[in-house]
């Protein structure tokens, strides 16, 4: 697992603490690119507004309550063996901005969580931008910059699923279009740099501001626990069809590729989907099952050829309190789909759910490093730095084709409050999005929060464009409004 907390400095040797990066970061760091930042991108909405002197001074004191954090890459020589990180004793930038209030603010503030990424060579390496009087949670406009699109109904291309009669969904409310008469609120951003920190890290940093800043208890929930089967549960068939390991996954079919380079982000806004009582399944399998359904549908939409899907999914095991680990601190877990049992056809939408909850069951349970034995092996400091730069870089254009076809990062409920407390008030709406870089090229992130779920659907330009975020959109509505009305 990641590196736990530190103090800022070693009294000992009198200079600041180093760390060898852990081996998430150091490969973060071999394959950096700028034309595509590793930036997480967390967006929290609040009813009312903050005060900047009392905001400013709840986050630095959090940040220092939270040392690991508070780091920036150590300078080394061609020959070291590691990067590291040297932890300081405050910020060297300022880390908040309050920026002003307009007709494009939110969307230019997620643009440059696309495109910005906080420096490694400065502490901290995340900034939180504030943008009051916002309005819209979401727009519909596009950025030509990088593609960005904003959700909210469905309006997208006709959604038409053979074999699979067409629900009428919930409604989906427009977060762009807030009550008549509400007050606009306001909007953090919190951009992190992902060969540095996690989005569940920074979000902890986040709650202990909000606890500062306001008084109120921002303590975390209990997390759900998962459903077991019970005794007189049907099992699933036999996987007689389950993918090899071995077998290449599909790739997500190209769309309208967007002549600049960059990620395209859509974020929207759904019911969480319910589940029949007793089932031996989660929100997280819905949404995994969801996702497949999704890309299985727009690969045969554009004339793919068929392959089994690979999911990638992040795995949290740390605990959410003031003793959380801060860094990189998940693992990544790959859940197989044959070609066949994507097709209604073949597999009933309840034997797909209880098929994947078994396989997500059984790969939670599996101890595993970080990114798998390979990745351990090829950061160990025996030649220097720089000479596994090179081949991290090589590999990892070599085992393209094996790439896992997406990753789904489901944060699932928001276990703490995020209450600013009187004046500013607590989170209604929070939103994550992952990096997509190709090979993978598209990226799912979800959270739910006051009992809606927010989507997050971030892509390479390089694949898609933002109508083809858009009907993915619909797509993915399609089908989670499937898994509860057809999974009984």
């Amino acid at each position: 697992m990641t590196t736990l907390d530190h103090p800022p400095r070693d009294d000992a040797a009198h200079g600041p603490v180093r760390i060898p990066f852990p081996v998430v970061d150091e490969v973060s760091r071999h394959c950096a690119q700028e034309q595509e930042p590793e930036t997480v991108h967390i967006e929290v909405h609040l009813p009312g507004r903050l005060d900047p002197g009392r905001l400013r001074t709840a986050f630095v004191t959090a940040l220092r309550a939270h040392p690991r954090i508070l780091m920036r890459e150590a300078p080394g020589r061609w020959y070291s063996r590691r990067y590291e990180w040297e932890l300081t004793e405050g910020p060297e930038v300022e880390v908040v901005a309050f920026l002003p209030a307009g007709p494009h603010a939110l969307r230019d503030a997620r643009t440059r969580a696309l495109v910005e990424a906080p420096p490694l060579t400065l502490s901290p390496p995340i900034r939180l931008e504030v943008v009051e009087g916002a309005g819209p949670a979401v727009g519909s406009e596009a950025t030509d910059a990088v593609g960005l699109t904003a959700g909210g109904p469905t309006t997208g291309r006709h959604v038409t699923v053979p074999a699979t009669p067409t629900p009428t969904p919930t409604p989906t409310r427009h977060p762009e279009a807030p009550a008549p008469g509400a007050p606009k609120g306001t909007v953090l951003f919190l951009t992190i740099n992902h060969t540095a920190l996690d989005g569940p890290a920074c979000l902890r940093i986040l709650a202990t501001a909000a606890q500062l800043y306001g008084g109120e208890d921002n303590a975390p929930t209990a997390p759900p626990v998962r459903p077991s089967p019970a005794a007189d549960d049907e099992p699933a068939p036999p996987e007689t069809d389950a993918p090899s390991p071995w077998a290449r996954p599909a790739r997500v079919a190209s769309g309208t590729p967007e002549p600049s380079p960059g990620n395209g982000l859509l974020v929207t806004e759904l019911p969480v989907p319910r589940r029949p009582k007793g089932a031996p399944y989660t929100v997280n399998d819905q949404l995994m099952v969801t996702t497949a359904l999704t890309l299985a549908h727009w690969n045969r939409e554009h004339g793919a050829h068929p392959r089994p899907l690979r999911i990638t999914m992040p795995v949290d095991d740390r605990t959410r309190d003031t003793d959380m680990a801060i860094g990189n601190g998940t693992r990544l877990v790959e859940v197989p789909f044959s070609h066949d049992e994507l097709r209604a056809d073949h597999t009933p939408l309840p034997v797909l759910l209880r098929r994947t909850a078994e396989r997500t069951r059984a790969l939670k349970s599996l101890p595993r490093p970080q990114l798998g034995h390979a990745a351990s092996l090829l950061t160990a400091p025996v030649v220097p730095v720089a000479w596994r730069a090179a081949l991290t870089r090589g590999l990892r254009r070599a085992a393209g084709p094996w790439t896992s076809t997406t990753l789904l990062s489901n944060i699932g409920r928001i276990p703490y409050a995020l209450d600013f407390g009187e004046g500013a008030g607590r989170a209604h709406a929070v939103w994550f999005s992952a990096p997509a870089r190709m090979p993978r090229g598209l990226t799912v992130t979800t959270a739910s929060t006051a009992g809606r779920l927010h989507v997050a659907l971030r892509w390479s330009r390089a694949l898609l464009s933002h109508g083809d975020g858009a009907h993915l959109r619909d797509l993915f509505e399609h089908y989670l409004h499937a898994t509860q009305e057809d999974a009984r």
